[in-house]
């Protein structure tokens, strides 16, 4: 149950950090077609990941978190007119754009071209459509406006390299996963 009161019965509360080992890690309140949804920024040692996936549009919650991050994953889940002229009923494409659904790759990019801090160092695009997006699409349309933000594409058939993200720009490094590793790790430093 998540919520915004401050009861002690809920194990997540809206807008206050719960601690997960050495970890600890707020909700926000986003839009979304589900019970009250939310989406996490995770914090350790002075550096905050987002993960900003399943969101409707781009609301001043998801503004005001997004500023906050040193790495976000963030939906980039439509190409507009792939999904227009796609396969999907009607219902479908509307649920999707409706406000929501999901963000389309020109909702993600301005919310990232408009509001990403200048601690911002690793981008990870994500939720990719199978049916209504490219890969390619999506990185071409990033890159230029990356700076010195480094755009990872996270794959829906292959595991992310394991990067390191620190609050400071000077550790803009990733590891290599290790061949036996079969599980993500993000390492804050």
């Amino acid at each position: 149950r998540i919520s915004s009161s401050s009861s002690s019965s809920c194990p997540v509360c809206l807008n206050q950090a719960v601690a997960v080992g050495n970890l600890t890690v707020t909700a926000f309140s986003k839009s979304h077609d589900a019970v009250d949804p939310c989406s996490f920024i995770v914090h350790s040692n002075g550096t905050s990941v987002g993960v900003f996936t399943d969101i409707g549009k781009v609301c001043g919650e998801v503004v005001r978190n997004f500023k906050k991050c040193h790495a976000v994953f963030l939906e980039t889940n439509y190409d507009e007119a792939m999904l227009v002229n796609g396969s999907y009923p009607r219902h479908l494409k509307n649920r999707i754009s409706g406000g929501q659904g999901h963000l389309s790759n020109v909702q993600a990019l301005n919310l990232f071209t408009q509001h990403r801090s200048s601690g911002l160092s690793h981008l990870f695009l994500s939720r990719l459509s199978k049916n209504n997006n490219c890969p390619q699409l999506v990185q071409d349309m990033f890159r230029p406006a990356a700076a010195d933000t480094k755009i990872i594409l996270a794959s829906r058939y292959a595991e992310t390299e394991v990067y390191y993200v620190s609050a400071t720009r000077t550790s803009l490094s990733y590891l290599k996963p290790q061949p036996q590793a079969a599980q993500m790790e993000l390492a804050f430093g």
